[in-house]
């Protein structure tokens, strides 16, 4: 029975390190090989999502979330018991030096010294056992969770871009003309949409599901109906994009809204792509227009689009494609911002240019409803969050920043979180090959 137990631990500990060894392999492959991670999207990564991806969406709830939850409960455990085992360390060393005192002062005679040194073993054997059984554990999860991320998440960030794969060579440089006549064309389909939305008594925008189920405060009965009609919505379109870009074609599991949306806000996360669990997560406190555009970015990271800018990107063009003016308008309200904060830049860092190319193109001036309905969270949402966090939002904030952008930069995205804002470079690659 010894020999059996020493055999299967030399087993485990060769498949422990061969597992280690597949994922350092593979993602020294990806760092080394943009073919290979094209080729890995292509025909390895679907079935990721079509086997583990299907059987995770079978949830009605977010299991990233609360597997996320689980991971940060064995990492606080993990340190308390190394915490303990520390301070066992001392109390023993303390009290070795303890008993070598007693026993020259009683030699030969089992008295405190003897309980001391005669107890210990059967008090601690137990809790030494459990002990290294949770770390093996631990072991054992965190090697899954490398394995898991490496899989659904890291591999993909050493792809093609999404210009290079659907749009090639695009040697013309964007111009100061092209930005701001983008821009105008946002802003103007904005104010025009804004103008056609279905409104309630507030002036909320509402949505009126393709069921006829109309929701817009997020306490309305009609709520969660409404995010499920939302989400098979979302579903349709980035199925129907895939017509025209076939990595975006087949299978997409269901949006979920996330339980701790209030957190999300106080990090200003419109949603999650969780690789261990290949979930597409939302946050349902944020305001319902930015709900459909954050369905389709989500979901685009489970078609190997893991950059922030190309799912941005993916998202506003699966939502003005549909024929709900409710998605067009938050798909252009998804990208308004990032181009009026070009057009912003343009004029402030290089004035000689914008000037010369308003003469050209007059920006358009963007209505007070649009800027009304181009909010992340409601006053009354804010409020409410703010009143009952455990931590400052600020301090939230700063900390998923700094995570965020570390996360980017470690994966290769040099620019970290200012990636998001290269939406506007697609932008005007798209557009000017429309003009073609």
């Amino acid at each position: 029975m010894n020999n059996t137990f020493h055999g299967n631990k030399k087993i485990n500990k060769r498949i422990f390190l061969t597992i280690l060894a597949v994922i350092f392999l593979l993602n020294v492959a990806a760092w080394c090989s943009t073919a290979f991670c094209d080729w890995y999207i292509a025909n390895i990564f679907p079935a990721w999502v079509n086997t583990y991806g299907r059987f995770m969406g079978n949830f009605p709830f977010s299991a990233g979330e609360w597997l996320l939850a689980a991971g940060v409960v064995l990492t606080v455990l993990a340190l308390i018991l190394g915490a303990l085992w520390a301070a066992w360390g001392v109390f023993n060393g303390i009290r070795k030096v303890r008993s070598r005192i007693m026993e020259r002062k009683a030699s030969g005679a089992v008295g405190l010294a003897g309980v001391w040194v005669y107890a210990r073993p059967m008090q601690v054997s137990g809790f030494r056992r459990f002990s290294w059984g949770f770390f093996r554990f631990n072991a054992w999860v965190l090697l899954a969770v490398c394995l898991i991320m490496t899989l659904t998440c890291l591999i993909l960030y050493h792809a093609s871009p999404f210009s290079e794969r659907y749009f090639g060579e695009d040697s013309g440089e964007d111009t100061s003309v092209e930005l701001i006549t983008l821009y105008n064309k946002v802003a103007e389909e904005c104010n025009r949409l804004a103008e056609v939305m279905v409104r309630d008594e507030t002036g909320m925008v509402v949505y009126t599901g393709g069921d006829g189920t109309k929701i817009s405060l997020r306490d309305s009965e009609s709520w969660r109906a409404g995010l499920d009609c939302m989400g098979e919505d979302a579903r349709k379109l980035m199925q129907q994009l895939g017509d025209t870009y076939p990595q975006l074609a087949g299978w997409y599991p269901k949006p979920k809204a996330m339980f701790f949306s209030d957190f999300m806000c106080q990090q200003y996360m419109q949603g999650y792509y969780f690789p261990f669990s290949m979930e597409a997560n939302y946050n349902d406190v944020m305001h319902i227009l930015n709900i459909p555009a954050t369905m389709c970015h989500e979901l685009a990271h489970l078609k190997g689009f893991i950059y922030e800018d190309e799912a941005n990107f993916i998202g506003y063009l699966a939502c003005i494609q549909s024929e709900d003016p409710f998605f067009q308008y938050a798909g252009y309200l998804s990208v308004l911002n990032y181009l009026y904060n070009d057009v912003r830049k343009l004029e402030a860092e290089n004035p000689a240019a914008y000037e010369e190319a308003v003469l050209a193109v007059q920006p358009v001036d963007v209505s007070k409803q649009v800027w009304e309905d181009n909010i992340f969270v409601s006053e009354e949402e804010w409020e409410r969050i703010n009143k009952k966090a455990l931590i400052d939002t600020e301090t939230v904030d700063k900390a998923a920043d700094v995570f965020i952008d570390t996360n980017l930069k470690v994966n290769g995205v040099s620019d970290g979180a200012v990636s998001y804002s290269r939406v506007v470079r697609l932008l005007l690659q798209y557009y000017r090959r429309q003009q073609d």
